[in-house]
This record gives structure tokens, sequence and C-alpha cells, in this order.
């Protein structure tokens, strides 16, 4: 009787999940909208953005590769160094002139066998830069080396890099150890109520702001290096001619920027960063804002050109080969750079040196370090590694209060100084809008080159993937092919009645499938007869990458001159020139409408696409120049939302210019930190495009709304 019951009851049960599993499907909550799924060429699709863009940086390394294959002489290379170093100051400068260092020792540690002298200088006019001078006793002049530090709080105080340096002073040399911007003494946005910084990832925090303004944050770093190098030789202890420099991680970048444009070092040993850009791109990505050019790649450049353009100085490469940095990598760049080498016939002069280690010193590569520097600055001796006693953080205190922005008064920071040079560009922008039209001709122009925007062919390759029936509508399923080897998801939303529609591309930074439930916002428009286009676009929904690589995604942009937002505008375009090659969309009345952070790529796309009649930008930042000229901001408006260099000429109120006299509905507009921008703000941003569409008498195409109370009413002002 029992198992009779039990027999009944799984039959109940079954029939139950069958009932819901029936219901489920019938009222559409079975839906797959994943345009991507069971396809296998299509399984990569969050790396299709990051290959993308590899494909592009890689091509423009091809063509340096040819050119460095062409180098036989040492003419050859003279001429290549000439070139590089032109490159490099245009695209890292132009630097400041220099100006009195104001140095000033505000301490003294006496130790046995040396003594640490705590200074401070200006590398900049109230840009004060930490460190402390290791000098090991005894008389006459002894070579110097610059220590610069990787990305660790305490900067050179650190018990790993008191080890090398240590080390070095107890081998006879002179070391000054600075700490790099937002590192030991020096955060940019420092919290005296947290005695901490108050951003986490200061680097490219104030990076981006400096990006967008057209100008690598590496340009700090290396000018406090080369001052620091100016230091050094007003010390009567130190030997001119025999100056070195090094530093591991971050500063093994820092270390071989110096080394390459400051031709006072003799010699150079950067740590654990050199690779190359190819094997940097296909492994981990680039990382930090200072540690990419601007148009670094599109101009050639890889890590190879900073040890080629010092050749024949004697240099070091030094790395572990179990390293996040690709040792394959770094081999490959040893290669090139003894073939430079080789043509001044100083072969000898350029090392290599790893150890079987990950990322950090090991005594191999400390004592390879020594053996170098003995050699190369003339101060010969036993490299072998000595115990050391590492000194405590705050014995090493150069400030008072621990940091220099509440140990001086008026204490510039990257982001003040950058605000003021990008005040310049701003002004030149103003002064521009003053003729309208030929202003605008160049906005577009400009806005296309920095952007990095493609046109979209006119012929778009789909392949549909299956359609769904809703009440009133269907769900039409495509892959759009983009402008490379990868595929745009999108979902149309057709109404079933008509056969002549106006149409809506819409556009969510969540993704497409954010408003597609039955029910959601994209269901109201198609419920008032539009027909909807809603894709992903490359970055976004089911080509969104992970959020590991998000930052090595737009630091591949800014070094390709690709931006993420001239992609994304061009896949716009894409979906635009599709609609149009369909018989039930009316090509005369297609609207774009954007969410947040995806605002600025339809602004871009309808700028320089005439075929988008209409946009409406719902919660779009109001300006590029919110985020550089304000200290904080929100940094999902930033990164791969943001063009770089835009603001050497244009801005976003430059492009709703552009728009004129074609409808745009701003709504909600955000400052830049995503919150309602204030009345005062919006006049001031947007006085520019009133002026225009008042020139062009439609000044009631320019509707800026507080807030809205639903899509479907600003939707419709568009098409009226």
């Amino acid at each position: 009787m029992k198992k009779m019951q039990l027999l009944k009851s799984i039959k109940i049960s079954l029939f139950i999940v069958f009932i819901m599993s029936w219901t489920d499907f019938v009222s559409g909550q079975a839906e797959n909208l994943n345009v991507l799924y069971n396809w296998i060429e299509w399984t990569d699709g969050n790396n299709m953005l990051i290959h993308h863009l590899n494909k592009q940086a890689f091509a423009y390394l091809d063509i340096r590769d040819k050119e460095i294959a062409g180098l036989k002489t040492k003419e050859d290379w003279i001429n290549r160094q000439k070139k590089v170093k032109g490159i490099l100051m245009n695209t890292v400068g132009p630097f400041p002139e220099k100006t009195p260092l104001n140095a000033k020792v505000t301490g003294v540690v006496k130790k046995e066998g040396y003594k640490i002298e705590k200074i401070i200088y200006e590398s900049m006019p109230g840009f004060y830069v930490t460190g402390c001078l290791f000098i090991p006793d005894g008389k006459g002049k002894r070579p110097a080396i610059l220590f610069v530090s990787g990305h660790m709080k305490e900067s050179f105080r650190s018990k790993e890099y008191q080890r090398m340096i240590l080390n070095l002073v107890k081998k006879g040399f002179i070391v000054f150890g600075i700490d790099p911007l937002s590192q030991g003494e020096r955060l940019q946005y420092y919290d005296p109520e947290k005695e901490a910084s108050s951003i986490s990832g200061e680097h490219s925090y104030f990076g981006n702001q400096c990006l967008i303004s057209g100008v690598s944050s590496g340009r700090y770093f290396i000018w406090d290096g080369i001052r620091g190098i100016d230091y050094l030789l007003t010390r009567s202890e130190v030997d001119p001619a025999r100056l070195g420099v090094t530093g591991q991680s971050g500063g093994g970048t820092q270390s071989a920027y110096i080394f390459a444009f400051d031709d006072r070092i003799k010699a150079g040993a950067p740590v654990q960063w050199t690779t190359g850009y190819r094997r940097l791109l296909e492994s981990m990505g680039s990382q930090d804002a200072e540690q990419n050019f601007y148009h670094g790649i599109l101009n050639g450049l890889t890590h190879a050109d900073f040890f080629e353009v010092r050749a024949p100085n004697p240099a070091l490469i030094v790395a572990g080969t179990r390293d996040h940095f690709s040792i394959q990598g770094m081999r490959e760049t040893y290669a090139e750079v003894r073939n430079a080498y080789k043509a001044f016939g100083t072969e000898e002069n350029i090392g290599i040196i790893e150890d079987d280690f990950g990322h950090g010193y090991t005594i191999k590569l400390r004592e390879g370090i020594c053996a170098f520097f003995q050699k190369n600055l003339n101060l010969p001796g036993d490299p072998k590694d000595e115990n050391i006693t590492v000194l405590d953080y705050k014995e090493l205190m150069v400030t008072t209060t621990g940091n220099v922005a509440n140990s001086f008064e008026n204490v510039e920071t990257v982001f003040s100084i950058n605000k003021k040079e990008t005040q310049k560009l701003l002004d030149k922008i103003q002064t521009s809008r003053k003729k309208i039209e030929p202003h605008l001709e160049e906005v577009q122009l400009k806005a296309k080159e920095l952007s990095g925007y493609v046109a979209p062919q006119a012929e778009v390759k789909s392949v549909f993937r299956g359609r769904y029936q809703r009440d009133g509508y269907s769900v039409e399923m495509y892959a759009l092919y983009g402008e490379g080897n990868y595929v745009i998801p999108l979902l149309l939303f057709v109404p079933e009645i008509g056969n002549k529609f106006s149409a809506v591309i819409y556009i969510n930074p969540k993704g497409k499938i954010t408003d597609a439930a039955p029910g959601g916002r994209i269901e109201q428009l198609v419920k008032k007869g539009y027909l909807v286009a809603a894709p992903d676009v490359l970055g976004t929904g089911e080509v969104a990458p992970d959020k590991f690589f998000y930052g090595s995604n737009y630091f591949v942009s800014v070094l390709t001159g690709r931006s993420i937002v001239g992609i994304q505008a061009g896949d716009v375009g894409k979906v635009v020139n599709f609609l149009k090659s369909r018989k039930d969309v009316d090509y005369n009345k297609i609207c774009a409408i954007a969410f947040d952070e995806m605002c600025p790529v339809v602004l871009h796309a309808a700028a320089l696409n005439k075929s988008i009649n209409s946009i409406s930008l719902i919660g779009s930042l109001i300006s590029y120049r919110s985020i550089v000229m304000n200290k904080f901001y929100n940094e999902e408006f930033s990164k791969t939302h943001a063009v770089a260099g835009a603001l050497t000429a244009y801005d976003l109120p430059d492009l709703i210019g552009c728009m004129a006299p074609r409808k745009i509905a701003l709504v909600e507009l955000k400052d830049q930190m995503k919150q309602p921008a204030s009345k005062e703000l919006i006049d001031e941003e947007l006085s520019f495009p009133r002026s225009v569409y008042s020139l062009k008498n439609v000044t009631k195409n320019l509707n800026i709304l507080p807030s809205a109370e639903d899509i479907g009413s600003v939707v419709g002002w568009c098409f009226e």
C-alpha cells in the first residue's frame, strides 16, 4: 500500500513539474535570448573586444618589426634612435622648464658604514618629491644610483627594496631612493581623517584624467626622476660621470623610461618590467595608466625602444622566468636589443639575467645587479649578497606628518597641474566655437580621428539565430558581423501590425537583455508601434569582457588610438545599416536611445552618421571637461567610456552641436560624480550647443529634461 502511494506521489510530482515547465514555456519565461549560445565560433564572446584591439596593436607592431629587420649598420640604428627620441618627446612631452629644486635635508640617520639623508625637492614648483639619500662612509666622489620603486605602499622603505638598496650601499654606491607618485609620502588624494588615500588605485585615477587631455601620466614619473638626477649632480660626493638607475616592477617601468630620456645616466638596470607589447598583450594585458604612452603602439613603440635609444650605453635586463611579465617576450626583446648593440660594436654592454622565480628580487638577481653596476660604473668589488639590517618605516620618513599633502601649503598634485594645462586646451576650444560652422566641421574630423571611429560598410552580413513569438510582436535574434573578427548580438522586436516602422536603436550598458523581458521598457516601445533593435555593441552584454580586463582593454585602446567609444559607435552604425536594409523599416525614421555610460557612444555615432535621425540620451555624462576639471569623479564615466585626447579638440557639447538641426533629447544629465547635473552646470556646459540650435532656428529640437515619466514619451517626441 505504501509503495503504491509513493508511486502515485511521484507521478503527481512529475505532472506538476511538467505543467510548470509548460507554463514557463508558453509564457515566454523559458526564452533564451543569448544570441551566441550554442555556436562554437562565438564561445569566446567575453574576449572579442581584447582580441579586436590586440589585432590592431599587432598590425602596428608588425610594421615596426619590419622596419627593425631592415636595420643593419650603426648608421641605421643612429637614425632609428633619432626617430625614436622624437616620438618619445612628442608622445610624453613636452616637459616643463627646469625650476629651482629648493632641496632640503629634513633629517639625518647614522648607521654603521653609511648614513641616510632625508631629502625633499620640488620637481616642479609646489610638486614635492620625497626621498632618502644613502651615502656610504668614506671620502672622494662615488658612483650614484637613482632607485625608483614598484607599486608598494611603503615605496623604497619596503623590506624587499631595502635589501637591494643596502646591498648596493655596502658595495660603495650612493643610492637615492625616491617616492613615486601615490606611494610612500606622496599620496595624491590624501584624506587627513583616514590618514590614507581616499581613492583606491590612484595611479590610474589621475592617469585617466590626464589621458582625456591627451597626456600620459608617465610624464610626471619621468620628470621626477630627471630632477632626481639633477639633485644628485648638486652633491659633491657624486661622480657625475658614473650615474645609474634601477627599480623593480613599476620601478622597472620608471627606470626604463628615465634611462631612455636622460642621457646623463650611464647605466640602467630595469627589473621585471621588460617584455614587449606583443607578449604583454597576449598574456596579462596592459596595466596602469603611466605604463601606457598616449598612442605609443600607434607610433611604433615597444619595450625594446627604451634600451635601443640609449645604445651603446650599458644596460641590464632583469627577469624572473615565472614572472607575470612574459619571459618569452623578455628574451625576444633582449635578442632585438642585442642586435642594436652589436651594430655599435658593444654587444658586451647589453646584459641579461634571469632566475627561476616569480615577481620579486632573489639573491641571484641582486648579485647580478650589483655586478652590473660594479663593472659599468667602475667600482670593482665582490657582488655577493650580504646580510643587511632593515630599517623601520618611520626611521626613513622624510616629512613630519608622513605625507607631503599636509606638510606644506599650496601643494601641487598631478590633478592640479593637469587641470591648469587642460584649461589652455579648453580656452582653445572656446575660441574655436566663436566660428560655429568651421568649428563643427573640425569637431567632426577630430572626433573621428581621436576616437578611432571607422564608418561601417553599407552591406551588413548577419546570421539569423531564431525567433520568439510574444503577445503582439516577435523577438528576432541576429548576429551582425562587426568591423573585425567579432559579432554584434542583436535582438529585434518587431510589431505584428504594420509594414513600415519607425525604428529605435536601444543601447543599455548592461546589455540588450536588461530591458528585454515581457512588460519591460522595450516592450513599452514596441506596443507603441516602434520596431526596436537592441544590440550588444562590442564590450557589452554577451560580448562584455571579464572585469579584470576592463582596464587592459582601455589602455590598449589608448596605445593604438582606437577608443572603445569609437569602435562601439561604429557598431551602432552597423545596426543602422542593418535596419536600412530591411523592407519593414522607414530608414528616414531611425532614432537611437542610450542610457548612462553608453550615451557618449551614441552621441559620437550620431554626430558622425547622419542616418541617425534623432537621439535620446538618458543619464548622460554632461562633458569630459567635468571629469578632468574636478578632483573627484565617478570612474564608470572614464576608462572604456572616454576618448583619450578628446579635450585637445572637442567635448561632448560640441558633438551635441553637430547634431543640429536633428532632434536630441537630454534627460537626467549627470555630472562627473554621476549625480544629477545642476542647472548652473547645464547652463554652462550647454551654452554652445544651444547657440548652434538657435543659429539654425531649431531651438525646440534640443530638448533638455530633468526627468521623464516614460521613455515612450521621449522617443515619441523624437519622431514628431
